[in-house]
């Protein structure tokens, strides 16, 4: 663990080095802050080692996580290990079921763990997503948010994963599960890739609904790469922010103006040991 964590130091320092100064522009900084982290990212060390792991992402001076599994650990368990680092987990993801059926044991969780969000990032279902499994996804978005709302004061969020930008009316099913859900008990976490993939524009999604979204994943889609509807791509595409086809700034600069609250760098490949510290170096070479 030692030697991956010296070599993500090095390679922050190399991107940082190398820069993305031919990108960047004279101006004020887009993105100023440290960005947060889905532990998918980590997901193989840190359930391997766990403590050595949150090391690892501390010393790239991330204090901000979305955890979506308790790797093994209880809630409390993980709290103490985050809390001795300085690491927060505010957004906590979990599937579907266990926020339908487990609630209240979510809810737990999430509060013990210290996070102000619960997240579903994919709604089960076979074949093209469909109005009529769009119409249940919103009754149940309603009844889990509202009660993770009234027990527990935590806000429930949907992250999209492309499938539900199936045509619906003169928009998508996505607007449908956007306009049909309660605004004070279901907001969205809007993943960069998973609106890209299917051929939507993420920071036009962002500015149509600026009150709903309140998280994100940062992620970008290889160059070259056809996108579907099927909400699936081979994690290789995942590749470093800016290196991709995305355009990055423009969905940051319509994050910002909405006020998201939380910015999660999220990797999926098995590059992610050199493509993090790039992608940290990127998001700081951004200006306006």
């Amino acid at each position: 663990m030692k030697i991956k964590q010296f070599t993500l130091r090095a390679a922050l320092l190399a991107a940082l080095a190398c820069g993305y100064s031919a990108s960047a522009q004279k101006g004020k900084p887009l993105f100023p802050e440290q960005p947060g982290m889905v532990s998918y990212t980590f997901r193989t060390s840190l359930s391997k080692n766990t403590a050595a792991t949150l090391d690892t992402i501390k010393a790239l001076k991330i204090t901000d996580m979305e955890f979506s599994s308790l790797f093994g650990k209880t809630a409390p368990e993980l709290r103490k290990l985050l809390d001795e680092r300085g690491i927060k987990c505010s957004s906590f993801g979990v599937g579907y079921d266990d926020a339908l059926n487990k609630t209240q044991e979510v809810g737990n969780n999430a509060k013990a763990l210290g996070a102000s969000y619960v997240r579903v990032a994919w709604v089960p279902h076979k074949g093209p997503f469909t109005l009529e499994m769009a119409e249940k996804t919103v009754a149940d978005f309603n009844k889990i948010g509202k009660q993770l709302k009234e027990e527990f004061g935590l806000t429930f969020c949907y992250h999209n994963h492309g499938y539900e930008f199936e045509k619906h009316g003169e928009g998508t099913l996505m607007d449908y599960i956007i306009q049909n859900t309660d605004p004070k008990f279901v907001s969205f976490e809007l993943d960069m890739l998973w609106t890209f993939f299917p051929g939507q524009d993420p920071a036009a999604l962002i500015s149509k609904y600026p009150d709903r979204f309140k998280l994100m994943h940062m992620k970008d889609l290889k160059k070259g790469i056809t996108g579907n509807m099927s909400g699936g791509t081979p994690v290789e595409n995942d590749v470093a922010l800016g290196t991709g086809q995305i355009d990055i700034p423009a969905v940051l600069k319509a994050a910002k103006k909405a006020g998201l609250k939380h910015y999660y760098i999220e990797d999926e490949s098995p590059s992610y040991a050199t493509q993090v510290p790039q992608s940290i170096a990127y998001l700081k070479s951004l200006k306006y």
